[in-house]
């Protein structure tokens, strides 16, 4: 990896020196998220690599092109994993079928999958990480261990950043074992009665470890409570899991679903390949809605997908809509965001990361300005204006 650093580096360098933009581009999976993309292409697959792994310490260290399928695909011969999910998105590959997902574009998306309520998200697991900054110094935060205070924490500011502030060359990730039971148990009940049990359950010492609720096929309409199914996760140890769904099925009719169907399911909703998914007419974007998990049905004339126990909901929207959408989101004390664009090469909206939070705004540039001055990484991708 070290030759791919090296050219990496140069590649920066020339490109400051010639005022040129660059756009980071691990495997493309994430061309659709975030707003325009800009520059030339500096492609990290030369950073591709396992650089340490330590099972008995779970913690691993990994190149940032490194293919996400290949990390876990390890991991899992040591019985163990990314506790968040990641996701492995298809969005993007309608013009590129061999693109596949890479750790260092799963760092800085920051994305999590369905485990992400109950599990944590990716800040809650980088170490530390090694990164190119815009001057093309290479640079090191954090380290190897689960208990690092030195110095700032860089490497959890990187998740989510979208590339915006240097290249990924590494990273360092807690790891953990898999589960030794899983059981999906699914019922079905409108999403008033479903928020309702989840906030029930969350009380409860229950291995709850994913839910999800989806609109019944076919249901529309603006009415609160839609008729649709919940489905729910447990995960942790055999007794505890059994004992779990004893309990559970016992309070509410329903029905436990065949492992490797389950698997398989929540897979679909983790990649974005269910049927959910599926565009309803080029006119639609996919929005995606943070809010509170005790926050109400969201009064939608159209399918809901509803995930971490009520706080992720996910609706195809028209763009006359979107205004009453973010305003519903901003009431509960949320946010929506336009998540897949409204066109036929899914690339992202303008400015759908801006805050209208004056300091935010004004930390977020401070920082832009400290590790990219010349602004030569992915100009705009973040936000409109830098």
């Amino acid at each position: 990896m070290d030759s791919g650093l090296a050219l990496i580096r140069q590649q920066i360098q020339d490109a400051v020196a010639a005022k040129t933009p660059l756009r980071i581009r691990g495997g493309g999976t994430k061309d659709f998220y975030g707003n325009t993309l800009k520059g030339v292409v500096l492609d990290t697959h030369v950073l591709s690599g396992v650089l340490a792994y330590a099972p008995s310490e779970l913690v691993v260290t990994v190149g940032a092109g490194t293919p996400l399928h290949e990390l876990e695909a390890l991991l899992a011969e040591h019985g163990q994993c990314l506790p968040f999910e990641p996701p492995h998105f298809r969005w993007s590959q309608a013009r590129d079928a061999t693109s596949q997902a890479t750790v260092g574009g799963m760092v800085a998306a920051g994305l999590a999958g369905p485990a992400r309520a109950n599990a944590g998200g990716v800040r809650d697991y980088v170490l530390g990480l090694e990164m190119v900054n815009g001057r093309g110094e290479h640079l090191t935060f954090g380290g190897q261990v689960m208990k690092n205070v030195a110095g700032y924490d860089v490497s959890r500011l990187m998740v989510g950043a979208m590339g915006t502030l240097g290249l990924i060359t590494s990273v360092s990730l807690k790891v953990l074992p898999v589960a030794p039971a899983h059981a999906t148990l699914v019922f079905d009940m409108d999403q008033t009665a479903a928020l309702e049990q989840l906030h029930r359950w969350g009380a409860q010492p229950l291995p709850l470890n994913a839910s999800r609720w989806q609109t019944a096929e076919g249901v529309h309409g603006a009415n609160a409570a839609p008729a649709g199914t919940l489905h729910l996760r447990l995960a942790g140890a055999v007794a505890a899991v059994e004992a779990a769904c004893t309990q559970l099925l016992a309070q509410i009719p329903g029905q436990r679903l065949d492992a490797t169907v389950a698997d398989a399911q929540w897979a679909a909703v983790r990649n974005q390949t269910a049927a959910f998914f599926e565009r309803p007419s080029p006119e639609h974007a996919l929005w995606r809605v943070s809010v509170p998990q005790t926050a109400p049905v969201l009064p939608w004339d159209g399918a809901q997908l509803v995930e971490w126990h009520g706080g992720l909901r996910w609706v195809w929207v028209r763009p006359e809509a979107a205004s009453p959408l973010q305003a519903w989101a901003t009431q509960q004390g949320g946010n929506a965001m336009q998540f897949v664009a409204a066109n036929p090469v899914f690339m992202g909206a303008e400015d759908q990361f801006a805050s209208k939070n004056v300091a935010e705004m004004g930390i977020s540039r401070a920082l832009k300005a400290s590790f990219d001055p010349h602004g030569v990484f992915n100009p705009g991708r973040l936000f409109a204006d830098f």
